[in-house]
This record gives C-alpha cells, structure tokens and sequence, in this order.
C-alpha cells in the first residue's frame, strides 16, 4: 500500500516523475547506489526524528550521518530517532522504503545543506524495490524547501 500512496501523490503533486520499481532490492543506501549506478550520498535517505514532542522528516544524503550538536541547534533540541514502528506510523512507510512523499498526514520535513553538492538525488519510494529520480531543486519544491545544517559528511 504504501508504494501505491507514494504513487497516487505523485501523480497529484508531481506528474512528471516516473516511480521507478527494481528486482533488485533498494532498502539500503549502498544497494541503492548500485542499483542507480549512483554515489551512495546521491540516496535521499528520509530519517524520522523526534525531539521532544515533535515528530518531523529529515532527508539527507545517503552518507551522512545525524551529528547530535547540529541537529540541537537546527531543531532545538535533542533528536531521537524513531523506532520501526513510530516510522510506520508516521509515514505508512516500512523502513527501507522511507521517503518524504505519500504521507498519511501533513509532517515538518527538513532538507539536510549537506544534500546542495548534487543536482541529482534519489530518495526512496514507499517499499524496499521502488525509487524516484529528481532535481534537488524539485525535491526541495516538493518538501517544503526547509533547509538545516543537522549532520556530518563522511570522513
């Protein structure tokens, strides 16, 4: 179901992007990248986070990492990443399939500034097997256009 809610958003909100479904599994940014034949910080990796009593989305590049002092500045506070659950709540969306379109309700969603080196990104679309290529441009159009400095690159 929850490909089929990315899709049905899609067609609404952006009718020109074509969700691209694999045989091969897409559930982690490294089998992404290869399936794509992209750098793995290309993956738009869509992390859900509470800090406090606040539930939001936060898409980053697929090699970045949550830095706890960043993200207390951007956000205010703390950040907890959500359990499996939580995320399936949040987003009608199995871990692996996360991604900032289809959502059962309105959310918060942030774009990570460590996203701006790439014109192309990739985030997931729903489940393990389904993908979506776009702008970086179209993606923060499609998010809400919120940027924050909330994590660190790899190094």
């Amino acid at each position: 179901m929850s490909l089929q809610s990315v899709r049905e958003d899609l067609a609404v909100r952006a009718p020109d992007l074509e969700v691209l479904v694999t045989c091969d599994s897409t559930a982690t940014v490294q089998l992404a990248a290869q399936v794509h034949g992209v750098e793995p910080g290309q993956i738009a990796k869509t992390l859900c986070i509470r800090v406090r009593d606040e539930e939001f989305l936060l898409v980053t590049r697929g090699d970045a990492r949550l830095d706890n002092a960043k993200s207390k500045a951007a956000f205010g506070g703390r950040p907890r990443m959500l359990g499996a659950e939580d995320v399936l709540r949040l987003t009608g969306h199995e871990v692996g399939g996360v991604c900032p379109f289809g959502l059962p309700a309105p959310l918060p969603i942030y774009l990570d500034s460590s996203l701006k080196i790439y014109d192309l990104v990739i985030p997931a679309a729903g489940d393990t097997h389904s993908s979506v290529r776009l702008s970086l441009a179209r993606l923060a159009e499609l998010c809400g256009d919120r940027w924050v400095d909330a994590c660190q690159l790899p190094g």
